[in-house]
């Protein structure tokens, strides 16, 4: 079955639910389990607060940074109540290849994914979720 499991896991509310399923999948076929996360850049307004203060750079990386490793803690603490080890991974750049790249590297056997609720067929088609299905060599499971 599946032993090596990771879910793609940010702030939103789809993949707070795929973090439950894969917690319960994770605690019933007793393996542990592994967070994606890919870290959103800094938006590209923070170059003119810099440009006023060079310092602030350094602050808006840090509280970044602080936010992340909430999520990351959020993450494990759902995890270990359930009595599941969870390790969570930070991934900077792009989500489709950074989520990819991770499962490849790392022999996941089954990735979990929330799934957004949209209405129009064609939207569907250029979904981030529909291309890593495409690109990652394991199974995928779509959590509503």
């Amino acid at each position: 079955m599946f032993t090596n499991i990771a879910v793609a896991y940010d702030d939103s509310p789809e993949a707070a639910r795929a973090l439950v399923a894969a917690i319960k999948l994770a605690k019933t076929l007793g393996v542990g389990l592994q967070t994606i996360t890919v870290m959103d850049p800094l938006p590209h307004y923070t170059g003119f607060a810099t440009a006023a203060d060079p310092a602030m750079l350094n602050t808006l990386e840090q509280d970044r940074s602080q936010y992340y490793e909430k999520l990351q803690a959020s993450a494990k603490s759902a995890a270990s109540r359930e009595g599941v080890e969870l390790k969570a991974h930070l991934l900077d750049g792009e989500a489709i290849d950074g989520i990819v790249h991770f499962v490849c590297e790392h022999n996941i056997d089954l990735l979990v994914i929330g799934l957004h609720r949209r209405h129009d067929r064609f939207s569907r088609l250029w979904s981030t979720v529909y291309a890593i299905a495409q690109n990652v060599p394991c199974s995928v499971f779509g959590v509503h």
